[in-house]
């Protein structure tokens, strides 16, 4: 959320009456409580595991691979890709304090060497970082299985939550194989 958003929404529950700004407090208190971590794919969860990961109709031969839970909503928006997720719960940043060991990396790599999927479809968006965590998980996975970036229609920085369900849909088919 930005600011001018943060802003609008400060304002809008400062004109609500009291009650109900409390029972938005304690909705979101509830929700904190309630939503954890999918034990398989790290998708936010209700449950220890997601109902991705449970859904027996689900594609066990591909694993696509996102930054956040955001990228894995605005992919499933599409409805073209049927396999498994796994989240990183961020990118590689150095700046910003982010290694690989603050992602879930470890899990993914045990994930592929005992699942052993076809594919590992990279879909991280194409910022420095986003590049950066690409090529690093492209060394560490590739010994176990194919590995594959979605083609992208998206502006260099661009992110993968504000693209529109067709262009998403296209970077998915025109994915392509790490060198």
């Amino acid at each position: 959320m930005g600011p001018k958003t943060a802003q609008r929404l400060a304002l809008h529950i400062l004109k609500r009456p009291e009650s109900e700004v409390e029972d938005l407090a304690q909705a979101l208190i509830e929700a904190k409580k309630q939503i954890g971590l999918c034990s398989v794919c790290f998708h936010l969860s209700s449950e220890p595991v997601c109902e991705i990961c449970r859904n027996p109709n689900r594609d066990n031969s591909t694993i696509c691979v996102v930054a956040d839970s955001r990228d894995l909503i605005a992919l499933e928006k599409t409805r073209e890709y049927k396999g498994k997720y796994h989240v990183l719960g961020g990118v590689i940043s150095p700046i910003d304090g982010i290694g690989p060991e603050q992602l879930t990396l470890q899990a993914l790599v045990r994930r592929v060497s005992k699942d052993k999927p076809k594919e590992v479809i990279l879909a991280i968006s194409q910022s420095i970082e986003g590049e950066t965590t690409t090529l690093y998980i492209g060394q560490l996975i590739k010994p176990f299985t194919k590995v594959t970036r979605i083609a992208f229609g998206l502006p260099v920085g661009g992110d993968l939550e504000y693209a529109d369900e067709v262009t998403l849909a296209r970077a998915l088919e025109g994915r392509r194989e790490l060198d």
